[in-house]
Parts: structure tokens; C-alpha cells; sequence
């Protein structure tokens, strides 16, 4: 793949990073990957564990509200209860497939919840008392995308510490709000396995199955106003 920009530009304003330091982090970007497979045993370490949390906890939140909240799973019983969960929801999402894509989709690696050793169930305050609803007046939902980006920063710290993250989407959240007893006011957000792998594929899992493709960044940038094809165009 290539660099991104900024790993080539010759000039640098405003910034406390030199150009290894710059180039570690659009490396740990550009490496990340949803990991399905390739999960070893060995145990996360508690202080790596919580180098990770810390950095999903130094996320940006609307109004500083910091609407996040992490469920840290690691007991098997509790992890075979989720994995019953994704069984189900699993069977039922396999159904809108058929033909050459349903055979896809049954070959497809789609999570990691028994072999990795870290499960995390995220959860979101979508109403929080604090930040006083400072920046969310117009747009509410983004406590929720504020929970995002504490996942990405997540993702990319277990990264370096040469761990994967799966994000389990297929998955009822009415059951984790069961199994982890989620009270009515908190959001499920994504339930995550996480551990040390035995490697990083150069691409996606779905790339190498053959499910979909990458788009390119020129299709996706616009300048000034939206000049994209509408759907199925």
C-alpha cells in the first residue's frame, strides 16, 4: 500500500514528532486490521491492558463528556455465553446470502471470542450529565461518535503493543444487554475481542476472501460541494 501523505512531505509545522515518530504512527494506521483469526493464548499482560484503555480514555469527546464505558471480559463461561449469542445471530445473517456469496459468507472468519483472551463490551452514555450537553444540542448522537474514536484509539494502542482487535458486529445487543446486565440508559456500542496474534495480514480479511475491494481516496474526496454517484448508479 502506499505511504500517506504526510509520511513524504518534506516539511513539518507546529510539531513535537520527528520523522520516525510521525512515520511509527501512519505505520500503526496503515497496519491495523480487524482480526477474526490468528489469536494466540498467552494471557494479555495488566499493565499492556491498561496502556490501551488509557488511550481509548484519551479519546476526543463532544463537550468533554467522555460518554464511554468498558466491560473488560475474560472469563470463558461469560465468552462462550457471547459466542451462543453470535451462533444465532450468525445463522440468521447468513440467510439474506445466496448462491456464490452465501458460500463466501459461510467461509468468512468473523470473529475471535473464544480464542482471544480479552473480550470488551463497549457501552455509551448517549445522554451524559457531564460536559452539561455542551455541542450536542444539533447534533446528539455524537456521544455516540465520541465512543468511536475511543475505540479507534483502542485499536490502533493495541496495535503497537502487537495486538489485534476484532469488532463482533454480528451479534444481538439485546443479548449482551442480558448476559452483561447493561442497564436501559446505557448504549451497546461494539464488543471487541482482543489478544496477541500470530501475525497481521498485509490486507484485509475481506480483501483476501474476495468479498469486497478497497475504494480509493480520490472517489471519496470532494472539493467544495458533494459531486459523488448516487447509490447503484
Amino acid at each position: 500500500m502506499p505511504p500517506f501523505q504526510g509520511e513524504t512531505s518534506p516539511e513539518v509545522r507546529a510539531s513535537d514528532f520527528d520523522a520516525a515518530e510521525r512515520a511509527a504512527v501512519y505505520r500503526a494506521i496503515r497496519s491495523r486490521r480487524d482480526v477474526r483469526s490468528h489469536f494466540v493464548s498467552d494471557e494479555v499482560e495488566p499493565e499492556v491492558l491498561q496502556r490501551v484503555l488509557e488511550a481509548a480514555h484519551a479519546a476526543p469527546s463532544v463537550g468533554l463528556s467522555q460518554p464511554w464505558r468498558f466491560i473488560v471480559v475474560r472469563e470463558r463461561q461469560t465468552r462462550e455465553a457471547v459466542h451462543a449469542a453470535f451462533t444465532k445471530a450468525n445463522e440468521e445473517a447468513s440467510r439474506i446470502y445466496t448462491d456464490e456469496r452465501a458460500e463466501r459468507y459461510r467461509n468468512l472468519r468473523l470473529q475471535g471470542i473464544l480464542e482471544a483472551p480479552v473480550n470488551i463490551c463497549v457501552l455509551c452514555d448517549e445522554n451524559p450529565t457531564q460536559g452539561h450537553g455542551l455541542g450536542r444540542q444539533t447534533m446528539p448522537q455524537t456521544a455516540l461518535y465520541s465512543t468511536i474514536c475511543a475505540i479507534q484509539n483502542l485499536w490502533l494502542a493495541a496495535r503497537v503493543e502487537g495486538m489485534g482487535v476484532g469488532w463482533v458486529s454480528i451479534i444481538d445487543p439485546n443479548a449482551l444487554r442480558k448476559i452483561f446486565e447493561v442497564p436501559a440508559h446505557l448504549s451497546i456500542v461494539a464488543y471487541l475481542c482482543v489478544g496477541y496474534v500470530r501475525e497481521f495480514a498485509s490486507e484485509p480479511d475481506l480483501v483476501t476472501a474476495g468479498w469486497e475491494g478497497r475504494t480509493a481516496l480520490s472517489d471519496v474526496v470532494f472539493n467544495e460541494r458533494y459531486e459523488g454517484r448516487e447509490r447503484g448508479e
